[in-house]
């Protein structure tokens, strides 16, 4: 199947792939660091574990997307990678934490799950399917790690500073360009059967998640979404085309 894709589809495969193999590598440092902070805060035991367990996956992770992007003919091997510190540093450890694991799980792993499910379900077989499958049985896991803690948290006390901060963590998460017009190729139905959401479909993913898990998700624990909510209808007006006249 890799023999059929022109030459700038394989290009994109192979730089989607090669996107995700840093991404996971940078996952499994992070939630490696995570598994400390949460035990150092006496977060539930569940959830430290959890988050351990999430490391060893990330790592598991990044071994498979690097297999299939050097397949696709990406060359060179991720360096310099990093988990950077991304919680606001005016909050205290617990916030710091808490604001952590709502934006690594229940923001963007559980973006990650609507992409997978949607990929998995456009596979027909084969490695590939295989692959994406593994990778969202992972994912889920990962998601509830910050839906249980931040349900934990809104038992003990009020997240509401939490609700101008959601923003922040949409802007670290949202991939590239997402609202904006791309190359055609990027565009390709094709894509699909490689393990790629074309980019129209990345942002409809992106953008229904949020309206219909993230944002009620967070509601129901406590964070109110109308800032993220404002976030999303301003990122939608500046991707939309022009009105004609």
């Amino acid at each position: 199947m890799r023999n059929e894709l022109s030459q700038s589809l394989r290009r994109a495969v192979a730089e989607a792939w090669r996107f995700r193999w840093e991404v996971e590598l940078e996952a499994e440092l992070r939630f490696n660091r995570l598994a400390q902070r949460l035990a150092r805060i006496g977060a539930l035991p569940v959830v430290v574990e959890l988050a351990a367990r999430a490391s060893s996956d990330e790592r598991r992770h990044a071994a498979l997307c690097g297999e299939l992007a050097v397949g696709y003919g990406a060359d060179s091997v991720p360096s310099g990678v990093s988990a950077r510190e991304i919680s606001p540093p005016a909050l205290d450890e617990r916030d710091r934490v808490l604001y952590e694991v709502v934006a690594a799980c229940c923001v963007t792993e559980t973006e990650s799950v609507s992409v997978l499910t949607t990929l998995v379900n456009s596979v027909r077989g084969g490695r590939m399917q295989d692959i994406l499958r593994e990778l969202l049985r992972d994912e889920v896991g990962h998601s509830r790690l910050g839906w249980a803690h931040l349900a934990h948290q809104s038992a003990q006390r009020n997240v509401h500073f939490l609700d101008a901060l959601i923003p922040n963590m949409l802007e670290g998460s949202v991939a590239p360009g997402l609202f904006q017009a791309t190359r055609e190729e990027l565009e390709s139905p094709e894509l699909l059967a490689h393990g790629v959401l074309p980019h129209s479909m990345k942002r409809a993913v992106f953008t229904t998640t949020l309206v219909d898990v993230v944002f009620p998700g967070l509601e129901s624990l406590g964070v109110q979404a109308g800032p993220a909510r404002k976030w999303l209808d301003t990122k939608m007006a500046a991707s939309a085309p022009p009105s004609p006249g």
